[in-house]
């Protein structure tokens, strides 16, 4: 018997409408800060992994992608992936990637840099975006955070998506920072026997 459909089930719609604002006008990679601060206001509130488990419209859309349409060879996420070491070694490493595109959004903002219109997919390669932003009233430094943050949210939907070609649909939300980051605060508020 089929289930009947919630609301949240629909939220892959969500994160896929961002991803093509964000290549229309990329003031829109502002609103990727909510897929930053629900996850974390939700562990520490209820102490769970709601949104990981129901609301995170990313991993939806990797269940359909990868489950529905077929594009996933439905084969397990490896150990080495799974392992505490490179979840907790790849979440250091994505806060690293975050302090660079702060410190370069500092430096726009300060004056100190100038605003680079581009997109760094991986962390390696810069695409031109400048068809994405057409200037507004506010500081040069927005629309860098912006780029910035679009730069980080492309590049973990790329991951995603090769994960879940190779792997499971869902083998993202095996090494995700946000889900990392929540099991942390999941645990810490755990009684302790």
């Amino acid at each position: 018997m089929k289930t009947k459909k919630k609301w949240y089930d629909y939220l892959w719609i969500l994160s896929l409408t961002y991803l093509i604002l964000g290549f229309f006008n990329i003031l829109f990679a502002w609103l990727g800060l909510l897929c930053f601060f629900i996850p974390l206001i939700i562990s520490v509130v209820k102490g769970n992994k709601a949104y990981c488990n129901k609301y995170c419209g990313r991993g939806q859309l990797f269940s359909l992608i990868g489950g529905r349409f077929g594009l996933s060879r439905r084969k397990d996420v490896p150990a080495w992936m799974r392992s505490k070491y490179f979840r907790y070694g790849f979440l250091v490493f994505f806060f690293a990637m975050f302090f660079v595109m702060l410190w370069n959004t500092w430096l726009v903002f300060s004056g100190a840099g100038e605003l680079k219109e581009a997109v760094t997919l991986l962390w390696t390669f810069r695409l031109p975006w400048h068809w994405a932003y057409h200037g507004t009233l506010f500081s040069p430094g927005v629309a860098q955070f912006a780029f910035g943050f679009y730069s980080v949210m492309l590049t973990s939907t790329v991951l995603g998506l090769v994960t879940m070609v190779l792997f499971k649909p869902r083998s993202w939300c095996v090494y995700c920072p946000m889900g990392t980051m929540t099991q942390l605060i999941c645990k810490a508020k755990a009684p302790r026997p």
